[in-house]
């Protein structure tokens, strides 16, 4: 016994290790066309290490689209964008069925043509574009890997990602993403304009020679093994429910023990947050070169976790109280782990 326990923790360390190189690898190719933005990018893979979703906020012209297709070239998987726009109806997402006769019998049926939602890599462009209705269609898709057309269920080939983008509600012609969907989404990652120097640098290299070409460096089935590898990774029972007391702090009512939470949000985080934390604490913890998830990872993916979770009233909204302040204020006042991971 004891060698087979010995034998399956030296498989786990050379996964491990080949997970760090692969890492190393795509950071490579990524850094070919994207300059800066080094927490964006560790978020976008710590997604995909973990099969999460994940939603890129920021106004035009960020990057947004570039970063996300060209994370789908270094894992050399299917990927298909899909520009939401006002009149985008839901079978443009899923696919539709339409009718066809059999050149052998003169026959007619219905034969069902797959959507662009077909595909590993999903780039849903400006997702608040689109009305609820059609943004809805993915739904069952990011939460089942799968799609339900006129009663009959496709599944969708693993790994499946919606990467999707969308610019900040404030702005003409958008509409908010339905609560239940937010919630399907692991991170809302947010992007903002880079310091002069990046900028200078991203200026001279794209009005100049064309970059390097992205190679693949990564296959499909190989994260898919990481994705196994993350779940395998213990954490410790204080960290995982100080990840609980910090979603369950986002949440008003009688029992809240935050003032600041019964003034100014609506709803707090469902239970995901919590498990998105923990899994994204465990991927975090293995890519800065740890066995152990700590009090720093959990705190570190706090708010692009708990940020589109939060649903603030009219209170936080006349006084330009965002979900971010209150998450920040969030960390400052729940306990930490008494063992001090």
């Amino acid at each position: 016994m004891a060698e087979i326990k010995q034998a399956e923790e030296g498989g786990i360390q050379a996964l491990v290790e080949e997970m760090l190189d692969s890492q190393k690898k795509i950071l490579k190719e990524l850094r070919k066309v994207i300059v800066g933005q080094d927490e964006v990018i560790e978020q976008v893979l710590i997604s995909l290490y973990v099969g999460g979703h994940c939603l890129i906020t920021g106004l035009p012209g960020l990057a947004k689209t570039l970063l996300v297709h060209s994370v789908a070239q270094t894992l050399g998987l299917i990927f298909k964008r899909i520009q939401f726009t006002p009149d985008l109806m839901p079978t443009d997402i899923t696919g539709t069925e339409i009718i066809e006769e059999d050149p052998a019998t003169g026959r007619r049926r219905l034969e069902f043509v797959p959507g662009p939602v077909f595909a590993n890599v999903i780039l849903a462009d400006e997702i608040n574009r689109t009305p609820p209705k059609t943004q809805a269609a993915l739904l069952e898709a990011m939460q089942e890997r799968a799609v339900t057309v006129r009663g009959i269920t496709y599944n969708l080939d693993p790994p499946f990602f919606v990467l999707a983008t969308q610019n900040p509600i404030e702005l003409e012609g958008t509409y908010p993403l339905p609560e239940a969907q937010l919630d399907r989404f692991m991170f809302n990652i947010m992007i903002d304009y880079l310091p002069e120097d990046e900028e200078v640098k991203v200026v001279q290299e794209t009005t100049g020679e064309p970059a390097e070409e992205i190679t693949q460096v990564v296959s499909g089935k190989d994260i898919l093994r990481y994705q196994e590898l993350v779940k395998k990774i213990p954490a410790n029972e204080e960290i995982v429910r100080y990840a609980v007391r910090l979603t369950g702090s986002t949440r008003p009512g009688e029992d809240s023990k935050q003032d600041f939470i019964n003034e100014w949000v609506r709803y707090g985080a469902s239970l995901r947050a919590s498990q998105f934390m923990v899994l994204g604490g465990k991927v975090r913890a293995l890519l800065k070169g740890r066995f152990t998830v700590s009090t720093e990872d959990i705190q570190a993916l706090a708010k692009p976790v708990l940020r589109h979770r939060l649903l603030t009233n009219f209170h936080a909204e006349s006084e330009g109280i965002t979900p971010e302040d209150i998450v920040e204020r969030l960390l400052k006042a729940v306990a930490l782990p008494q063992s001090g991971l």
